[in-house]
């Protein structure tokens, strides 16, 4: 028998493995814990492992500490417009970035219509239709610069904004569309009357301000109006008319969601694409083409050859199309998910940029921490 047989034969012993370094983990355990990996079929280790002693007998400290925290975590702008923003947030669990996430949607106030009073209304449209329309409708106003309206406060100057909508179509006029540009600022507060029961009592209106809005300091320069002009609120035939007053006041989303702040708020992990083994010639064509998003490149590397390159993993939508079409693919290709990086899109509605949406949604998760501290001390 030969040597190589001898060899071949031997039986394996657990013995023979190399030892595994104290203070840090195999490769395959660190994958494991910081990526999500993507099957042709469904992701696997799609969990956190939070448990501090998970790897205590490689010598691994698993637990969370805040200096760790301070060093590794990062916020890293990627773009920002007036309406969205789309910035990296590196170092975090899933938990926090959802956290920021329903504080966005939810908890951020801003301020929305949300009584309409009709004086007349001979449209096609029906009152609560036209007054749902116009509750939905972004309002240019800063909502810090507003105290909240409760049941037994009187609407003024600090906690209402008043719009007046008065249009008509005259007979023989064509058909008029009526746009939320043509929403008016009252200032000075409601000019409706209220009707009273007593004969001589004096006439009020629905507020009672105590001055003019636009006297105040902050609305000198930025007066208060629709954040979109040309938003359709109803379309008006020959001899049909509206007019109206709106009060708007402020609330939160998870109130109603005419008081969210975001049209959308939203994150994903940063994805990674691997390249295997060498992608050339014929192959590395298929490849780019196999991808929707263009996530591969060709290069050329010489003698005629070509090969296959990630050129833009970060646009992978995790369609999976590139390891589909058999297990060579999968031998080639593979996709992860960092589980600590992610991609945090949001687009506001405008009453406030997106970059002090995001400021005014760590300032309340800081004071829910708060909280929590001081009734557990």
């Amino acid at each position: 028998m030969s040597k190589q047989e001898n060899k071949e034969n031997k039986k394996f012993s657990i013995w023979d493995l190399p030892d595994v370094p104290m203070g840090q983990l195999p490769p395959h355990l660190q994958l494991q814990r910081t990526r999500v990996v993507c099957k042709a079929d469904a992701p696997i280790h799609t969990d956190n492992i939070l448990y501090s002693g998970a790897y205590a007998s490689m010598g691994v400290d698993n637990s969370i500490h805040l200096d760790s925290f301070r060093s590794n975590f990062k916020v890293e702008v990627i773009r920002l417009t007036k309406d969205d923003m789309e910035f990296d947030m590196i170092g975090i669990d899933a938990s926090i970035a959802n956290a920021f996430r329903r504080i966005l949607i939810s908890e951020l106030p801003t301020m929305a219509i949300e009584k309409v009073l009709i004086a007349n209304n001979t449209s096609l449209i029906q009152d609560e239709v036209l007054s749902h329309r116009l509750g939905l409708i972004p309002i240019n106003a800063d909502p810090r610069l507003f105290e909240y309206l409760s049941a037994n406060d009187t609407p003024n100057e600090k906690n209402t904004i008043v719009f007046k909508l008065h249009v008509r179509c005259k007979q023989g006029e064509p058909r008029r569309t009526v746009y939320s540009e043509e929403l008016k600022w009252l200032a000075n507060g409601s000019e409706f009357i209220k009707e009273s029961e007593k004969v001589d009592s004096k006439p009020s209106t629905y507020t009672s301000f105590s001055c003019s809005q636009d006297s105040l300091q902050n609305f000198l320069s930025n007066p208060i109006s629709p954040t979109e002009d040309k938003i359709i609120l109803a379309k008006l035939g020959p001899g049909q008319e509206i007019e109206l007053e709106a009060h708007a006041v402020k609330g939160m989303g998870k109130t109603h969601a005419k008081w969210s702040p975001v049209a959308t708020a939203w994150y994903r992990m940063l994805p990674e694409v691997v390249l295997l083994e060498d992608v050339q010639d014929e192959t590395a064509e298929e490849l780019k083409k196999k991808c929707p998003v263009n996530v591969f490149d060709i290069e050329d590397i010489g003698n005629g050859k070509k090969r296959a390159t990630v050129a833009r993993p970060r646009a992978c939508t995790l369609c999976r199309e590139c390891i589909r079409g058999g297990e060579e693919w999968e031998k080639r290709v593979a996709l992860h998910r960092v589980k600590d990086h992610f991609i945090f899109t949001i687009e506001s509605t405008g009453a406030l940029p997106p970059e002090v949406l995001f400021t005014e949604a760590v300032k309340i998760l800081e004071d829910k921490c708060e909280r929590v501290i001081t009734e557990l001390s």
